[in-house]
């Protein structure tokens, strides 16, 4: 067990870097598959919890993929939004940031506004049920292209309103943000905050663009800009945000020892690190579990973990107020 379980378990948290596709439990993928009448590959739930195993980014990206067929209705992205999100609770999440993949959906002839009403109503009743707070990130899949994504920002005009920010994930080599450079800049004019998956296995310089010609608002993984001095020292000035993510690290081999995680690295350079569970169902835990694998692999002290929870809610987009009375709620804790 974890030295600082129970500090871990005590401290309010944001969660910054969730897929929700990614919260997609065996249990729950074997249920809709009923509910809906779909066939699947897998017969028992031993089966399907033995494809969870997987060697890299592309294999989990073949299952998840496969896995999120049976989504088919709103119903169906309430039940897995609200599952998450009851167990956030149990980790002590108060806000979180939750990415989705409206192209994965539409592309198999699910509506835009099945998948995002599914997830809202879920995240409305989370604030009142569960007294979790939440913001939504529409991300766009980087092996398409750029023109399918400005389809997808004019097909989610209608809910522009409803989410936050947008992202950029799936397979990163081979995508840079460069080529995604017009999309992004007019969702900034758009008003959106901008998110970009960069530095999981692309290299440094693929952070690099995300920053400095994009100008993203957060980095989600950024762990090889520990190989750039000179990028560690930007990340350092500018506060950017990092969404690390440990046990997603380890499952995909882009480290292959929780002991590699550069969360301490970063925590001792000043950068803004937060710690998250990315797709959970998948990488071997929830938050809290990510915590404290952290702590058991880095040897985190007190001050460390108190830091990670603190730099959660600094680097999430809630207003400077909400992020004050959330880190007030952290000190009296520590007191």
């Amino acid at each position: 067990m974890a030295e600082h379980a129970d500090l871990i378990a005590r401290l309010p948290k944001a969660e910054l870097h969730l897929h929700i596709e990614g919260s997609f439990e065996p249990e729950m993928m074997l249920s809709l598959a009923e509910r809906n009448r779909i066939d699947i590959p897998f017969k028992t739930l031993e089966e399907a919890k033995a494809a969870y195993n997987f060697n890299d980014l592309q294999e989990f990206l073949d299952l998840y993929y496969q896995g999120m067929n049976v989504l088919r209705t709103e119903q169906d992205f309430h039940d897995l939004t609200w599952a998450y999100l009851t167990r956030a609770k149990a980790d002590n999440v108060r806000h979180v940031e939750m990415f989705y993949d409206p192209q994965a959906h539409t592309e198999r002839d699910v509506g835009f506004g099945t998948v995002t009403e599914g997830i809202l109503s879920a995240l409305e009743r989370g604030e009142k049920e569960l007294g979790i707070t939440s913001k939504l990130i529409m991300s766009f899949l980087r092996h398409l292209s750029e023109a399918d994504g400005f389809a997808l920002l004019e097909e989610s005009k209608p809910w522009h309103d409803r989410f936050v920010g947008v992202g950029l994930d799936s397979s990163e080599i081979g995508h840079p943000p460069q080529k995604f450079s017009r999309l992004f800049a007019e969702c900034r004019k758009l008003g959106f905050k901008l998110c970009m998956h960069a530095g999981e296995e692309g290299p440094p310089e693929y952070v690099r663009e995300a920053l400095l010609d994009i100008g993203v608002d957060r980095i989600d993984h950024g762990n090889r800009s520990m190989e750039d001095a000179a990028l560690i020292e930007v990340l350092k000035d500018t506060q950017v945000p990092l969404t690390n993510c440990p046990l997603s690290n380890l499952s995909l081999c882009v480290i292959h020892d929780l002991k590699d995680s550069p969360v301490k690295a970063q925590l001792d350079q000043g950068l803004l690190v937060t710690v998250n569970s990315d797709d959970p169902a998948y990488f071997g835990g929830y938050i809290g579990r990510n915590y404290e694998a952290v702590d058991e692999a880095l040897g985190l002290s007190d001050a460390d973990i108190i830091q990670l929870a603190r730099n959660s809610f600094v680097g999430s987009f809630l207003s400077d107020a909400e992020k004050a009375d959330h880190l007030s709620a952290i000190d009296a804790i520590v007191a």
